[in-house]
């Protein structure tokens, strides 16, 4: 598949790339395409697509790149390797980090994490559900923020001082996912539309 431009291989471990990943990116790309020596962290990141695309339009970025599942981590590592970027990948699970990365400080936090509650499986299309890892895909209907409030604490303490947080988010629950970044004092929080007009992006920036 193509993605950013780019050429990707995927399979069953990890999902098809998204055109509203590929809005995410552009954001970020443009919001950052003038600062030098940045270090960006991919929570979650499946196929590497957020990630490779990054690595290939910013100048002087060191990318690092988080997923729990082994396999996905295998697909990345190739598509990084035919997309000739350096990217250091971490098999971890976010909900359970260790002591891995605890000394790292990042000025980009990204993550489009799980966020299709359980309820909304009936309105997805066969070739999704049957083809596409559930792992990446769905959380519990009573604790849909449950990454996002994760990967928001962790931003506290990770991302340096005016650091960026962007989230791709669940077009239902855009209200919710701002107000949880702002109750975690991330300032200039920004929900973003897609160009189906649904908002599915967020941004929140570290002023501590």
């Amino acid at each position: 598949t193509e993605f950013y431009g780019l050429n990707f291989e995927v399979n069953n471990s990890v999902l098809i790339p998204r055109p509203e990943t590929e809005e995410l990116v552009d954001w970020i790309i443009k919001e950052n395409k003038v600062k030098n020596e940045i270090n960006i962290l991919d929570i979650g990141t499946g196929s590497g697509c957020i990630a490779i695309a990054l690595a290939k339009n910013l100048k002087n970025v060191s990318v690092f790149a988080l997923d729990i599942s082994n396999n996905a981590l295998d697909v990345a590592k190739k598509n990084a390797a035919n997309n000739e970027v350096d990217i250091e990948f971490i098999e971890h699970d976010i909900l359970n980090l260790g002591l891995e990365i605890k000394d790292l400080k990042f000025d980009i936090i990204v993550s489009n994490p799980p966020y299709v509650r359980k309820l909304e499986k009936d309105l997805m299309h066969d070739n999704v559900l049957k083809h596409e890892p559930h792992l990446a895909l769905f959380v519990d209907d009573e604790n849909a923020l449950l990454f996002y409030n994760t990967i928001a604490e962790f931003s506290k303490k990770h991302l340096s001082k005016n650091g960026h947080l962007y989230f791709e988010i669940n077009e239902n629950l855009g209200e919710s996912s701002k107000a949880l970044l702002e109750n975690k004092n991330f300032k200039q929080v920004e929900l973003r539309k897609d160009i189906n007009q649904k908002y599915r992006m967020l941004k929140g920036v570290r002023h501590e």
